[in-house]
């Protein structure tokens, strides 16, 4: 039995786009005379459509669409593809098997997961029932996503799905599924698939999606396992792809070559950027390009995923702007091919300043440094409005942790593709990009961290350095570790209390940050909830 992995990029609620890309997908294995093609979970309305999953036309249409698909497909093809589907009090995540023209065979999702981004229990009701498919002379079984990952669930009160289905004695499995990137995620998915295939003899395809919605990145990567738990086909990461494989005659085994995590990563926010640009139906994404190292690599990404004629820089200097940082953020998009331009604050500034220091006899310094953020948020969001382009907002995870931003200034824009990357990290990545081409100018590299917001300005003014910095907020953010246990990692303890200080303080900053591109377990945003207001710190 041929059996086709459609991994797609679905768009949530355009069902004309998704059904277009599917029949395309369909053709494709039909072509390479493929018996059976598994789509992602959701494939039909696009994952994770939230609240929308709650209104009863956006579940009209995915019926609409599901009979589409399965009055136009090849009749001799079985179709296996999910989508949301109408329940007794909620709907229900569904995946369907089509064939001569109809629904032949459903099964609904068991476990509902409620981690991180993931809010299923809102809108789901859980499977009541379970079975298998014959096609030709074979039991397929389906078990989408997380309901194969029975041992994370082990304390709600649902029957293991994976236990019933292995009760039918299946030849196939097939896992739909809607994985959200992360880069221990891709080895984990790898690794329970593997133990499936090997533990019950089976032949287990797992589908993907490939695409990225809001902050969520799809990273593709789907596979198929045979029984002795040898992978024998793997599609693309971070790209549509259609493969076909044959059950009984695989091709060899294939070695599971994982890139990097700094590779991964840079695939992964090329994708998140580029989707978002073209599923906003927006054609120009602009920036502010301050010389430092943040801007750099956003500029560099932007251009990666959009190419430069899609990209505009803008350089704002102000009197505390050193001439190097110009010089630098100049030779950036010229060897990026970037149209750029130069905007001084320093007049908008006075004028701001003579206005409101009579109401206050003067301005603190913290205000005059987030006037110049915010005079060059105005600016940017100006361009937005008049020019109809998105902005891009350059702040990393170690910045929007602690706070270091200002709100309505360096905050404001569409979209933060490295609020996900430790400053650390965003050095290895520049790194990274320069040993394939040498783009980010070496000064960018080498200066000391700066704002230029006052004279002779550095980060480590007023933040840890940025190596221990970013050790503690791994802990703290990422390991959930408690201050005792960051101490006991061999941190100072003033340090780790100063660090969760400034972390607790800087909650509202982040509730009003633009969506941050998903790259940990632990993302800034929907995947992070903390109360704004709280009086609670960890021993």
């Amino acid at each position: 039995m041929r059996i086709a992995l459609g991994q797609i990029n679905p768009i949530i609620g355009d069902y004309s786009h998704n059904i277009s890309i599917i029949n395309t997908c369909i053709q494709q294995a039909y072509q390479k005379k493929a018996d059976i093609i598994v789509f992602p979970e959701m494939a039909l309305c696009g994952y994770p459509a939230m609240d929308l999953w709650q209104e009863q036309n956006f579940v009209e249409q995915s019926h609409r669409a599901l009979h589409a698909v399965a009055t136009s497909a090849p009749h001799d093809l079985y179709v296996v593809i999910g989508h949301v589907a109408a329940g007794k009090r909620k709907v229900r995540n569904m995946v369907s098997v089509l064939y001569d023209g109809r629904v032949i065979f459903y099964q609904a999702k068991s476990y509902l997961p409620t981690y991180d981004i993931f809010d299923e229990e809102r809108y789901f009701e859980p499977a009541q029932e379970w079975g298998c498919f014959q096609a030709q002379d074979k039991r397929v079984a389906i078990a989408i996503c997380e309901d194969i990952w029975g041992e994370h669930y082990r304390h709600i009160s649902v029957s293991d799905p994976l236990a019933q289905l292995m009760g039918y004695n299946p030849h196939i499995l097939l896992i739909p599924s809607a994985s959200p990137y992360y880069y221990d995620n891709m080895q984990e998915r790898f690794s329970i698939v593997r133990q499936i295939a090997q533990r019950h003899r089976l032949f287990v395809v797992y589908v993907n999606c490939a695409g990225a919605n809001d902050s969520i990145i799809f990273d593709g990567h789907s596979m198929a396992i045979d029984q002795q738990g040898a992978i024998v086909t793997l599609c693309a990461g971070f790209a549509p792809d259609c493969a076909v494989v044959h059950t009984e005659q695989p091709p060899p085994p294939t070695a599971l070559h994982a890139p990097s995590k700094v590779v991964a990563n840079h695939h992964a926010l090329q994708l998140g950027i580029r989707d978002y640009l073209n599923k906003s139906n927006y054609q120009q994404i602009h920036l502010g390009l301050s010389g430092g190292i943040d801007s750099a690599i956003v500029l560099v990404l932007a251009v990666q995923s959009l190419g430069s004629k899609s990209v505009q820089a803008f350089l704002m200097p102000s009197k505390f702007s050193s001439p190097t940082s110009l010089h630098d953020a100049q030779a950036l998009a010229t060897n990026l091919g970037v149209s750029h331009d130069i905007l001084s604050i320093e007049e908008i500034k006075a004028c701001i300043v003579d206005t409101i220091s009579p109401l206050f006899g003067g301005l603190k310094q913290v205000t005059d440094e987030n006037l110049q953020a915010r005079i060059r948020g105005v600016l940017l969001m100006a361009y937005a409005n008049n020019c109809g382009s998105l902005t891009l907002v350059t702040g990393n995870k170690s910045e929007l942790a602690t706070g270091y931003c200002t709100l309505y200034g360096d905050t404001a824009g569409a979209l933060a593709p490295i609020g996900d990357l430790y400053k650390s990290e965003v050095y290895q990545l520049a790194l990274y990009i320069n040993q394939q081409e040498q783009l980010i100018p070496e000064a960018i590299l080498t200066k000391a961290p700066s704002a230029e917001l006052r004279p002779n300005q550095r980060d480590q003014d007023s933040l840890p350095a940025y190596e221990v910095l970013d050790g503690i907020l791994r802990l703290y953010i990422d390991d959930l570790c408690s201050i005792d246990e960051i101490v006991a990692q061999g941190y100072p303890r003033h340090t780790a209390e100063e660090v969760q200080h400034l972390v607790m303080s800087a909650e509202h900053k982040r509730y009003q940050y633009p969506p941050v591109l998903k790259l940990s377990a632990r993302t800034f945003g929907i995947g992070r909830r903390i109360p704004i207001v709280k009086r609670f710190t960890s021993p």
